[in-house]
């Protein structure tokens, strides 16, 4: 298993690590600490934001020194308030440009890191009001930009990562269908989707259904795992509040192949937690679960149940590999 996580969760409880709570530690030092994490193997780096205090060979360096590999590159449009309007679907074509060779730009750094994955979440790309947009318009436009970023270097695999809402009270690539869409549409072989588990709760959607459906139609490039209550984006630790449709999720993976690294997208930070504890439970939670997903896919009992469709029988064998009773 090759474990990564989400970077800036190791700013939590800086006064643990460093000077003191309010200390703001640079790209450099978040590494450092993430390396202490027994069991994480890579991490992955927001773009423009880690690379504004440090340049790629320094980070490359650094996490080869320390143990980790760089898994990939990540968006993040919403350091640049030009682009509050939208992305690749603002009104303005410049603005829009400037977004798509912001991209062009993450790709050409992840080309030095040696690494070939560019997750884009496109939350800035939607609406609020009723009569704000030209749908068709805005649709078009996404669909430009995204086939221009994936032919800049057919090597990078472009990972669309959806989300129902937030920042943008309506996301345009907001749910699996939509994203399924747009990437069909768009048709290039190096694109992809990043599976959010909880953006998947907050669609309202089954995570092992979306990987399934992801498995037919496109490829499943990214796994992010976390935990929620579907009403938002909570970040929770892996397993915490939907055990059972985690090991589902990861019994759908296995059976239908899945090489990848399991990125954690949680938010220690929010509430103080230290990271590095809250990094190693993640890891524990998925290996043990990953253990019993493996046992199931080789379960006659179960599978024969998934064919009738046999809820009951079904719901006893998974309590009992899960509880042993």
């Amino acid at each position: 298993m090759k474990f990564a996580s989400r970077l800036n969760s190791f700013s939590s409880c800086p006064e643990r690590c460093w000077k003191s709570a309010t200390y703001q530690p640079g790209t450099l030092e978040l590494i450092q600490r993430a390396s202490q994490v027994r069991g994480l193997s890579a991490i992955d780096l927001n773009f423009p934001d880690h690379f504004n205090d440090a340049k790629s060979e320094e980070i490359v360096s650094l996490a080869a020194d320390r143990g980790l590999t760089i898994n990939g590159i990540a968006m993040r449009y919403y350091s640049n308030p030009g682009f509050k309007l939208g992305a690749f679907t603002h009104p303005d074509s410049n603005v829009r440009q400037a977004a798509i060779d912001l991209t062009k730009t993450a790709i050409d750094v992840l080309e030095e890191t040696g690494a070939d994955l560019l997750t884009v979440w496109l939350g800035q790309d939607g609406w609020e009001y009723p009569f704000q947009v030209d749908h068709e318009k805005i649709w078009k436009a996404e669909i430009d930009a995204i086939r221009e970023v994936a032919e800049h270097n057919a090597r990078i695999s472009v990972s669309i990562e959806y989300k129902p809402s937030e920042p943008r009270t309506f996301s345009l690539l907001s749910n699996l269908a939509t994203t399924l869409l747009a990437i069909k549409e768009v048709n290039r072989p190096n694109l992809g989707v990043t599976l959010d588990f909880a953006h998947v709760l907050y669609a309202g959607e089954s995570p092992a259904f979306a990987a399934a459906m992801i498995q037919r139609e496109s490829h499943l490039l990214g796994i992010h795992l976390n935990d929620g209550y579907g009403r938002r984006d909570d970040g929770l630790m892996v397993g915490a509040v939907n055990m059972v449709q985690t090991l589902e999720l990861l019994f759908q993976i296995i059976r239908k192949g899945f090489d990848g690294v399991i990125y954690f997208d949680t938010f220690p930070d929010v509430i103080g937690m230290d990271p590095v504890q809250e990094c190693e439970n993640n890891i524990a939670m998925v290996n043990a679960l990953w253990g019993v997903a493996k046992r199931l896919t080789g379960q006659t009992d179960l599978l024969e149940a998934i064919k009738r469709q046999d809820a009951v029988v079904g719901q006893d064998l998974i309590r009992r590999a899960i509880l042993g009773a």
